[in-house]
């Protein structure tokens, strides 16, 4: 194969994976993983009040049921109510068990998503019990067979899932790296980007902060549209180029934000808060740095000359633009409606 024609096709590759990037971004919903909760308070001697919270920042939720034992059964019809960027359902169940003495719940449809379910089980004599299910882990052991809290290494699991399976999140780190071609530069850029994202989700988890979500979601899409936009402006010295630190840090208090109240929503361990902060913030640090090294191998092995990858930066830009840009308009029309 020649070189013009070996050029053409890790072209047409590149090009070829950000327009399928491109469309999975624009089909699925941004914050997918925004994780969902289950709260079983024990009202009388096994009989429980179930409130059952599902994120819908998108304007949909996932298909998500809580399965109890075969031995509980509703005593009302559920009531549905809307709340900010959720869907939640109430309803109560008797049981001929005791919930607390090692049931097993399941989630189905868990698996086919990218959420987690944080449960939190309170009974009469003031035990607590919280635990999170996965799409690994769709069923859990509720009660004394069951772990106290959540296990601190499930927060940096979640905060790589978050991060990984965040695609506003991904596009803006892509965008990034093509304003930021020097290494040691993109590093602090990175870094600004993860301190402010720490700062906002602390503050928010804390109830310092409490905004909206649907406004926040659409300055994230509008944050995007700003670099793919700086991105194709390469003769100008725009605030992007100039520090990008500084945008980075800004964008990340609102990115921060994104997922800070979901996780407010569900709670954090008693007693351990701050370090399932720590490591869920770890966890983002570290699925962000495992993409910038895949995108990093990625480009060193196409090889692509100084105009190659030229051309290829502005078929992201306006990729990740338009994508983004149909979210702004998408997000709006959450906040009008």
């Amino acid at each position: 194969m020649s070189g013009r024609r070996r050029m053409w096709c890790k072209r047409a590759i590149c090009m070829g994976a950000l327009c399928v990037a491109a469309v999975h971004g624009g089909a699925v919903s941004a914050h997918e993983s925004l994780p969902a909760s289950l709260t079983v308070n024990e009202v009388l001697p096994q009989v429980y009040d179930i409130d059952w919270r599902l994120p819908a920042t998108q304007g949909s939720a996932p298909a998500l049921t809580p399965r109890f034992p075969a031995q509980c059964a509703e005593m009302a019809v559920p009531a549905e109510r809307a709340a900010p960027a959720a869907r939640v359902t109430h309803w109560r169940l008797r049981c001929q068990q005791d919930l607390a003495a090692g049931a097993q719940l399941a989630v189905d449809g868990l698996p086919a998503t990218m959420v987690n379910v944080q449960v939190q089980l309170n009974t009469l004599d003031g035990r607590r019990w919280s635990q999170l299910a996965s799409p690994r882990t769709p069923h859990i052991m509720l009660g004394e067979l069951a772990r106290e809290s959540v296990s601190l290494s499930a927060y940096f699991r979640l905060g790589i899932e978050h991060i990984l399976s965040g695609i506003d999140h991904l596009m803006f780190v892509l965008c990034l790296m093509v304003l930021v071609p020097a290494r040691w530069r993109l590093v602090q850029t990175l870094s600004a980007f993860t301190m402010a994202h720490c700062a906002t989700l602390a503050l928010a988890t804390s109830g310092v902060i409490n905004l909206a979500a649907a406004p926040v979601e659409a300055c994230i899409a509008l944050s995007i549209v700003f670099l793919a936009r700086d991105i194709l402006r390469p003769d100008e010295r725009t605030l992007a180029r100039r520090m990008p630190w500084l945008v980075a840090f800004g964008f990340g208090l609102l990115h921060g934000l994104g997922f800070a109240g979901g996780l407010a929503e569900i709670g954090l361990p008693q007693g351990e808060i701050a370090q399932a902060l720590l490591l869920f913030n770890l966890g983002v640090e570290a699925g962000q740095l495992g993409f910038v090294l895949a995108v990093s191998l990625l480009l060193a092995a196409l090889r692509l000359r100084p105009g190659a990858r030229q051309r290829v930066n502005q078929v992201s830009a306006y990729a990740t633009g338009a994508v983004a840009a149909f979210w702004v308009v998408q997000r709006v029309l959450l906040i009008v409606a």
